[in-house]
């Protein structure tokens, strides 16, 4: 029976036992199409789950990975067959479905999507499912009403995976963006991306103004907590907030004022979204929004470098989109 490697993580006394396995396709969650993972990627949900954090992962063993690229081996789904190069994220999959980290990934083929003309393998998993959160995120703000020239874009957490790629995004659509971010040092690296402007954190206030000086015509969050807070305060007339992470907070302590008075439009984006629209924005982001600087953004690891990726992204010592080569 042919086996592959896999990275695994098992229930343990106090954190997931991480381990690599030799495993089989009979050992792989349900699914009617059988994918060839060519690469996978790091997320910081990933990091979450390999070590326990956020009661992510409730039934083990499970292999992590939300997202994957690779071609089908074999397919029960006359959709698919075996040679087509595809894409998976989301569903579930490196949650509650055994997911990309696998030379090989077993999954319902509602799951899949074909990979659209004009992006590769690497391409579609240097975007994976942080860069479909930002195609997105630009495809909500621009249907209700974003367009380059009427003021700067936000995007927060500048460094990270979505931000970065939202950034190259947005500039290539020819809007303004400032980008926003704790690690100043990065700024020549912002700007490589596109970012005409980098500025630092804001600080929280105690006793903040219900409206302040008008800056932003749009907002790409990944923070949520007092920064996108902050963010409903400074909004221009019409503004729009595109609204996806909480890594400073899952709480919200704003008031309806820039709402009623400024009209600002705060998006809620939720990348576990329907086939049809993943395929349209997927479609936009092989054209329209095609980022130009993934090879800026995504560095490529080797299989065996996963453990320590995914640490380092838990410290905050990655940038951008971190690529398993899963084939070495």
């Amino acid at each position: 029976m042919h086996t592959f490697k896999a990275f695994r993580l098992l229930a343990g006394d106090s954190a997931p036992i991480r381990q690599f396995a030799e495993l089989s396709v009979d050992d792989l969650s349900p699914g009617n199409v059988v994918i060839d993972v060519a690469f996978s990627s790091i997320n910081y949900k990933d990091a979450l789950a390999s070590k326990g954090l956020n009661a992510i992962i409730r039934a083990w063993p499970r292999i992590g990975g939300i997202d994957l690229a690779g071609t089908v081996r074999e397919s029960a789904d006359p959709r698919f067959r075996a040679g087509d190069e595809v894409v998976v994220h989301g569903f579930g999959i490196g949650v509650d479905h055994d997911g990309g980290h696998s030379q090989v990934a077993r999954v319902p083929g509602d799951w899949v999507m074909r990979i659209p003309d004009g992006l590769s393998l690497f391409d579609a998993a240097a975007l994976g499912a942080a860069g479909y959160t930002a195609g997105l995120s630009l495809h909500l703000m621009e249907l209700n009403g974003l367009a380059p020239g009427q003021g700067p874009v936000l995007v927060d957490g500048a460094t990270g995976g979505v931000a970065s790629v939202a950034i190259d995004m947005l500039a290539r659509r020819g809007y303004q963006v400032t980008a926003m971010s704790g690690k100043i040092a990065e700024a020549p690296y912002l700007e490589s991306l596109g970012a005409s402007e980098v500025i630092g954190r804001v600080a929280p206030e105690d006793k903040p103004k219900p409206l302040e000086k008008a800056r932003w015509a749009g907002a790409v969050d990944s923070v949520g907590g007092a920064t996108l807070a902050w963010l409903t305060r400074t909004m221009q007339p019409g503004g729009v907030i595109a609204a996806f992470g909480n890594a400073g907070g899952a709480e919200l302590a704003t008031t309806v004022l820039p709402f009623i008075l400024r009209g600002i439009r705060l998006l809620g984006v939720n990348a576990n979204s329907p086939m049809p629209l993943r395929e349209e924005v997927w479609n936009k982001i092989a054209s329209e929004y095609r980022p130009a600087r993934l090879a800026e953004i995504a560095g490529v690891i080797g299989m065996n470098e996963l453990p320590e990726h995914l640490d380092r992204m838990l410290e905050g010592r990655l940038r951008g989109r971190t690529v398993i080569d899963m084939r070495r």
